[in-house]
């Protein structure tokens, strides 16, 4: 299926899911309100516990139904229990059209100001990054979720906001929280382990197009007490021991050099565990390297010839020393 192909709908397919998922809020320990202009709030960690299942359906919904979501306990990362696998038969679509967290929404100013990066197909209802245009994306739908990684509740005029820019009623808007120190915060993140390498393949410049299929995996962290080292373990569970493999239309020569490329230890600030890294640029994300942001080892088979190329390689010490191991 072309990215730009809207016979399956994300929002709808995603709204499947959330219908779901408040089916079984009660078993998930996820909490639902309608606000007073009839937004659905669902809380997944915030006063309500969540956990990895609530986290694990999250992130499909945030894939727009396109994708398929697994925690295992099979995995390369020795003594660490659980692993979260994704798989998408169209993950440029998947990924980088639903799940990317690129919509960014703010409201107020100073000490009451509410900031939060948008994921989830309400994004391309929206239509407001200049990704949509590159992947010639666009659809309409009578519904639309979005997933908000944050720990506070959005303000009421921002929620009507997003309805409007979406183009639905309030009453068919679905705004899924989940703070990243959360169980399902932390599950729904270390998801993106194939969105991260999507989205550094466009960076570098490969043609998103010639991407055919893709699967990733990478190892469940711990939730951290604190904001900073929660987002740095989560980071850090696919910068160190992420693992993707993409299947690419391409010559050998284009697949050996997305594979020598995308790997996260290529970066000028691999080596240190992600918070120390954010920590030392006074807490600017445009401070760091963004070529960071991708998996530890990445295989890439070029459809054309059947060879497969891999580099990078998990780095298991880093990994403990994030995760807070033995302290």
């Amino acid at each position: 299926m072309a990215a730009g192909d809207v016979t399956t709908s994300l929002n709808r397919a995603a709204d499947e899911r959330v219908q779901q998922l408040l089916a079984d809020a009660a078993a998930l320990r996820v909490c639902a309100q309608r606000l007073e202009n009839g937004v659905l709030l669902i809380d997944a960690g915030i006063d309500c516990v969540g956990g990895l299942e609530a986290g694990r359906r999250i992130a499909e919904i945030c894939l727009g139904g396109m994708g398929q979501v697994a925690l295992s306990g099979s995995g390369p990362v020795d003594d660490w229990a659980v692993n979260v696998h994704v798989h998408c038969c169209d993950p440029v679509r998947a990924c980088l059209g639903s799940q990317y967290a690129g919509w960014s929404l703010s409201h107020g100013e100073g000490k009451q100001a509410f900031h939060a990066l948008g994921s989830g197909p309400a994004r391309v209802l929206a239509g407001k990054e200049k990704l949509y245009a590159e992947l010639g994306m666009h659809e309409t739908a009578d519904c639309a979720t979005l997933v908000l990684e944050v720990d506070q509740l959005p303000p009421l005029a921002l929620t009507q906001k997003i309805a409007d820019d979406c183009g639905v009623a309030t009453d068919r808007l679905n705004l899924i929280l989940t703070p990243t120190r959360s169980l399902a915060g932390t599950t729904q993140v270390v998801a993106r382990v194939l969105e991260v390498a999507l989205h550094k393949a466009h960076e570098l410049g490969f043609p998103l197009h010639d991407i055919i299929d893709g699967a990733g995996s990478a190892p469940l962290p711990p939730p951290a007490a604190d904001f900073l080292n929660a987002m740095g373990r989560t980071n850090d569970a696919i910068l160190f021991a992420g693992q993707v493999h993409l299947f690419v239309d391409a010559d050998d020569e284009a697949a050996e050099a997305l594979a020598n490329s995308l790997p996260s230890s290529a970066s000028r600030d691999y080596g240190r565990p992600f918070a120390e890294i954010f920590k030392a640029y006074d807490y600017d994300f445009f401070k760091v390297d963004p070529m960071l942001f991708s998996p530890a080892r990445v295989t890439v088979t070029a459809m054309r010839s059947g060879r497969s190329f891999r580099a990078g390689a998990l780095d298991l010490a880093l990994l403990q020393r994030s995760f807070g191991v033995g302290a």
